[in-house]
């Protein structure tokens, strides 16, 4: 039974970081890790491989979905807190070994997904670079699988957010700020400009006809929505990366709840309102698969707006990279903290209030991973993992409704055990649309992770220690 021991609940612990944000910083983070490579890169590659004009559907598929998993983790947000998000509610209310798979699937999750979003920076790096006449070498911004050196672009821009992470969260929560701001205004133009272009017959097919590619894979039609919204559920881990920051929140059983479901909201609607513009101003088969949005201008003729576009994304790429470089750290280091992973690993210095030598060794991993990896390659493997974490926090709302009754509950989830059935039921099929090779990825870094737990971490557990 020692691999269903559960943690104990302190909402209050004192862990040595740094309680500053509050309700607007949490929302902003959101939207900060929410919106950015999700309409600026995936938009393109959904709609021109998987469903066509109806990615609307697929996003709407996909944020009602994540709907009901972000009222299940508004309510332990506001229950449980602590750094860990998903591997903490899962610790709190199932046991440590689901807590230890749910952990080691975050860390895959934020890890690939922060390289995802450092390889397409860097091609929108590049694209203004292009704006302003000046042309970085092939060999300098392609992995080596893709005829190159390495991304060197990717790489840098990674090592510098690791240097801001680690100087504190408050510095690194208002250059979040900055940048949201930028890249909100560069969706809202886009909205505005483009809207007027809209050419109706461009929806036509609304979905196309199912085709067959060379390797055997089916695009378009049904599956196709269905598989656009698992892989556009990437773009949907920013309110995951918001719970990892309760240890830094101010009054967190209030604000987290607000900063989930604000950002969440707000995404969605301008998730739809892109993509849906972006397939009638450019035929799907036409749109530009790395930097959809800014091409969709320039191909209407619009200088200026594709030049603030291009702006616009690196902004928002980048506070997504933040974001997710950010809730990677703080999951290790809960992890590392109960024992589960070396405990140096957990250590905060007391001059910045940050796990600075776990943010750094982190930062340098991740620009390897980013500066080697071709795009194609690495994306599909995070939706799993967020799916699997997602599924597991629905059913910690419902574990702990029967086992701690009293737990003090600031933010109720609606009609349990309906809602975290349905954020179950909705992730679980959103699994099935994944590609063969996104599961053949989980089961290896899976089986990795429980060798790891049975060898190392079952017995290195703080809990292991107790009487």
């Amino acid at each position: 039974m020692s691999l269903f021991r559960t943690k104990p609940i302190d909402v209050n612990a004192n862990t040595g970081l740094k309680r500053c944000l509050g309700a607007f910083d949490l929302t902003m983070l959101g939207i900060g890790c929410i919106i950015g490579t999700g309409i600026f890169v995936l938009t393109g590659v959904v709609a021109a491989q998987h469903s066509g004009p109806a990615i609307v559907l697929s996003f709407i598929l996909s944020g009602t979905a994540c709907a009901f998993a972000a009222l299940c983790y508004a309510e332990l947000a506001g229950a449980i807190g602590g750094a860990g998000s998903a591997y903490g509610y899962a610790y709190s209310g199932i046991g440590e070994f689901i807590a230890w798979i749910i952990g080691w699937d975050l860390i895959l999750e934020y890890a690939i997904a922060t390289s995802t979003v450092a390889i397409g920076w860097s091609g929108y790096f590049g694209k203004i670079l292009e704006l302003l006449g000046l042309h970085l070498p092939h060999a300098l911004t392609n992995a080596p699988l893709d005829g190159g050196i390495a991304n060197v672009p990717a790489m840098i821009i990674v090592l510098l957010l690791s240097v801001l992470l680690s100087i504190g969260v408050r510095e690194s929560a208002r250059f979040n700020t900055v940048m949201v701001m930028v890249k909100l205004t560069a969706v809202v133009v886009f909205i505005l400009v483009a809207a007027p272009h809209v050419n109706p017959a461009n929806w036509h097919p609304f979905i196309p006809p199912q085709v067959t590619d060379i390797n055997g894979q089916s695009h378009f039609g049904g599956f196709g929505v269905l598989t656009g919204a698992s892989l556009i559920f990437f773009a949907y881990i920013g309110f995951d990366a918001v719970s990892t920051a309760a240890e830094e929140t101010v009054k967190p059983q209030r604000n987290l709840p607000i900063g989930i479901i604000a950002s969440l909201v707000i995404c969605t609607i301008l998730y739809i309102l892109v993509s849906g513009i972006l397939t009638g101003v450019v035929h799907y088969d036409k749109i530009d698969v790395m930097a959809p949005i800014a091409d969709a201008l320039k191909q209407l003729g619009i200088g200026w707006a594709e030049a603030l576009i291009s702006i616009g994304a690196l902004a928002g790429i980048t506070t997504v990279m933040l974001v997710l470089y950010f809730g990677l750290t703080r999951v290790v280091l809960a992890m590392s903290r109960d024992g589960l992973l070396p405990k140096p690993m957990a250590k905060v210095n007391p001059k910045t209030q940050t796990p600075v030598q776990l943010i750094l060794g982190s930062g340098v991993a991740i620009a390897l991973i980013a500066g080697l990896s071709p795009i194609g390659r690495v994306a599909q493997l995070v939706n799993l993992g967020t799916l699997a974490a997602f599924f597991m926090v629905c059913a910690s709302v419902i574990v702990l409704r029967k086992t701690r009754p009293e737990l003090k509950r600031p933010f109720r989830t609606p009609l349990v055990p309906l809602v975290p059935l349905l954020g179950m039921g909705f992730c679980a099929f959103l699994m099935a649309g994944l590609p063969a090779i996104t599961w053949e990825a989980f089961f290896i870094w899976s089986a990795v992770g429980l060798a790891i737990y049975f060898v190392y971490s079952r017995t290195h557990s703080e809990l292991a220690h107790q009487p």
